[in-house]
């Protein structure tokens, strides 16, 4: 019943996070919604585009003491799917694709990057994942739990310098950029937040896996809360060819409120920091009225559980899209 309680928290948690910073999306357990930029209507048919796609998204966990370390991966990572695209928005529809000869990985997924007035980066995720893959370096082969949980949610932003003068839409949606200049970098400061949490029925070390680590290491829930600092710089550049391409790296750190619950026991880790590091590459190609788009982020986190026991978890996304304009631009 605790359990149940805590998720149905958490739960409205990130109805309230959708809510107060204007991301819209709906879910039909498959589908995804991202990228918006702008709420305008765009009655221009040059600046619009059907496309289709495929999509790699995944949040993995790793527990590590001084000898032996164990991975937690869920199983069906990739999806396939299509949507419109303007140079106001993206609205893309995916679709889960799953191994009939592997366990599902029961998810949710929304990852959304926006700029907000030029100055403002924002980017939001929201994780559920249920079922996961444990991997050792030891001799214990991999099995798969369909009983751990991990829910992650949070927002990075970033106040920049200068003026950020291209648009990650018009990028992904193969229209050119509206500024003269070939390269672009700009430096900024700004704040994260995150809550982060895991759980098992029992533990999320089996009885084979449990011999190899400290006691406290057999943990059966994990719920993390940090805010912190993070710097960094954003990036454009018009290469030949009609080629573009984006690189954004952020750095932080954050006091991280833990609790680790174990079978018969609690504790509260006692090292407060939580070190991240965020970074982002993308390439844009068009050709008359096709183009094509490469994106991939990752974001990776750690912090110390005490015990010599290392807590990392990393969040990744990439996506391939190939697109045709409805109406050609003139000359």
């Amino acid at each position: 019943m605790l359990e149940h309680n805590i998720f149905k928290k958490t739960f409205m948690s990130k109805l309230f996070f959708l809510l107060l910073f204007g991301f819209s999306f709906f879910s039909a357990r498959s589908q995804t919604l991202e990228d918006v930029d702008s709420l305008l209507v765009d009655r221009n048919l040059e600046n619009y585009s059907v496309r289709i796609f495929s999509n790699f998204k995944v949040k993995k966990f790793t527990i590590k003491d001084g000898d032996s370390k164990s991975k937690f991966v869920p199983n069906n990572r990739y999806g396939l799917g299509f949507g419109l695209a303007s140079e106001k928005f993206i609205i893309d529809l995916a679709f889960n694709i799953k191994n009939p000869n592997k366990s599902e990985t029961k998810r949710f997924d929304l990852q959304a990057t926006t700029i907000l007035k030029k100055q403002h980066y924002v980017n939001l995720y929201i994780q559920t994942y249920k079922g996961f893959n444990v991997k050792n370096d030891f001799d214990v082969p991999t099995v798969f739990r369909s009983d751990i949980r991990s829910v992650t949610f949070g927002i990075n932003y970033l106040y920049t310098f200068d003026d950020v003068a291209f648009s990650y839409s018009q990028l992904k949606a193969g229209l050119p950029q509206k500024r003269n200049k070939d390269v672009y970098i700009t430096g900024g400061l700004g704040v994260f937040g995150v809550y982060d949490y895991f759980s098992a029925d029992a533990t999320i070390l089996s009885e084979e896996t449990n011999a190899y680590y400290n006691e406290e290491a057999n943990i059966k829930r994990y719920n993390g809360r940090a805010l912190g600092l993070l710097a960094g710089f954003v990036s454009y550049f018009k290469l030949p060819e009609n080629i573009t391409a984006t690189f954004n790296f952020m750095p932080g750190i954050a006091l991280i409120n833990k609790k680790i619950t174990l079978e018969e026991d609690s504790y509260r880790p006692s090292n407060p920091m939580l070190y991240k590091i965020d970074f982002h590459v993308g390439l844009g190609y068009s050709y008359k009225r096709y183009y094509a788009s490469l994106t991939y982020g990752n974001g990776f986190y750690t912090t110390d559980f005490d015990n010599d026991n290392k807590y990392f978890f990393n969040l990744s996304n990439a996506k391939l899209a190939i697109g045709y304009k409805l109406k050609g631009r003139k000359k």
